[in-house]
């Protein structure tokens, strides 16, 4: 699907300088951060280029989002649950020529040093008033939890949704780039394992602007609705907004006669963000100050959000379908015999050489390798011995072929 709504009228004015990027990089990871937490520590690995798998089989695991965003009090009001999603691709590498496994092997996924969120966030205290479903504890909107088994997706993957991880660990500690640890067996015996990020953050900074005296954020923006639409919201707390206004990424279909909520978000405060005097508008909401959502080699090259994604004006475009009018690699790259996204396919959801999805070699969406965070550089570095895309033949395959290398689905 093309983003024409997205792209038409494309400013700047997200950012206010590109010599803020150097301020952000120096945030980043070290803001308070769970840097050294328990599986996040520095990445190590041999030298660039240096052959490091050994098993039959190699895991790639990435997330759908490079920073999924959720609330730390659901008490007033709900725009985003702990929900966070895992997809991994399993190849076998065993043989003279390797190929994709979809079936007899078990992909498990944990979270080492994050294995509760019940007392980190008040969500299973309010998610029958919300929803009206009273979630097991440590449960999330699927029925997963923070560890369990990957499903099979039909599309030559694996997936955990809704895992309800918060950016508190065990310890206390804050850190918006745990690692999990995924692991395949095949008849009881592990045969590939890896670590990638499983992004995290609450630093939603509504109170940048909703900062009433003497009530709380929350209060203040159900007050206002109320004055502005005529709505009796901040009686009937908690709200889910997408009762209202529909959000395609909570599958909530909202009021038809209601613009989406990211129309209705972006739409509403599109005019009123020189207020809060950020170096990046979108670090309000998509946050933070300190978590980022970008921090991708795009990001490391003074590429910014709304070089891809327009101004608030055009993400907050009626017409536009949340979640699905994107922007597209092929906006931007082109390489003759290459394949970017398939038709009508966004990055996360399209593949190459025979199958193999993007995300496999690339990473996350705004988080595609190399970073400027060394947690989601560490698959790569611990698969090849160097950060960035995966580039090395023998971590799929069990000897160069000294084939070219085609980017293109093919005979998928």
């Amino acid at each position: 699907m093309r983003t024409e709504g997205l792209l038409t009228g494309r400013r700047r004015s997200g950012r206010k300088g590109r010599g803020a990027r150097a301020t952000w990089l120096g945030l980043l990871g070290v803001a308070g951060f769970a840097v050294g937490a328990a599986g996040s520590g520095p990445p190590t690995g041999p030298g660039a280029g240096e052959k490091t798998v050994s098993t039959p089989y190699v895991v790639l695991v990435a997330n759908d989002l490079g920073m999924h965003c959720m609330q730390q009090d659901f008490s007033e009001f709900l725009i985003l649950p702990p929900f966070n999603t895992v997809h991994a691709q399993v190849i076998d590498r065993s043989g003279e020529h390797p190929h994709i496994v979809t079936s007899g092997v078990t992909v498990d996924f944990a979270i080492p040093g994050n294995t509760t969120a019940t007392d980190k966030t008040n969500w299973w205290t309010y998610d029958q008033a919300l929803l009206g479903v009273d979630f097991a504890p440590d449960v999330g909107l699927t029925g997963n939890g923070l560890a369990g088994v990957l499903s099979p997706t039909g599309r030559k993957d694996y997936s955990i949704t809704g895992v309800p991880l918060t950016p508190i660990d065990d310890n206390g500690l804050e850190n918006p780039y745990p690692l999990a640890t995924v692991t395949v067996t095949r008849n009881g015996a592990e045969v590939a394992r890896t670590q990638a990020v499983v992004p995290v953050s609450w630093e939603v900074n509504c109170s940048l602007c909703h900062n009433a005296p003497g009530i709380s954020p929350g209060t203040d923006i159900l007050r206002a609705h109320d004055r502005m639409h005529g709505t009796e919201l901040e009686a009937n707390q908690p709200v889910f907004c997408a009762g209202c206004h529909a959000d395609p990424a909570l599958g909530a279909p909202g009021d038809p006669d209601l613009p989406t909520f990211s129309a209705a978000m972006h739409g509403a405060h599109a005019d009123r963000m020189d207020q809060v005097e950020l170096e990046n508008d979108c670090y309000a909401c998509h946050p933070g100050l300190r978590t980022q959502c970008q921090r991708d080699v795009h990001y490391a090259n003074g590429i910014f959000c709304t070089d891809c994604h327009g101004g608030m004006e055009a993400v907050g475009d009626p017409s536009r379908t949340p979640w699905a009018d994107q922007p597209r690699c092929d906006d931007c790259h082109s390489r003759p015999g290459f394949e970017f996204e398939q038709p009508g396919t966004l990055y996360r959801d399209s593949k190459g050489h025979s199958g193999v999805f993007c995300y496999a070699c690339h990473g996350s969406p705004h988080a595609i390798t190399p970073t400027v965070t060394e947690q989601d550089n560490l698959q790569a570095i611990n698969l090849q011995g160097h950060a960035g895309v995966i580039d090395q033949c023998i971590v799929c395959h069990s000897q160069d072929e000294g084939d070219p290398f085609f980017h293109r689905v093919d005979d998928d």
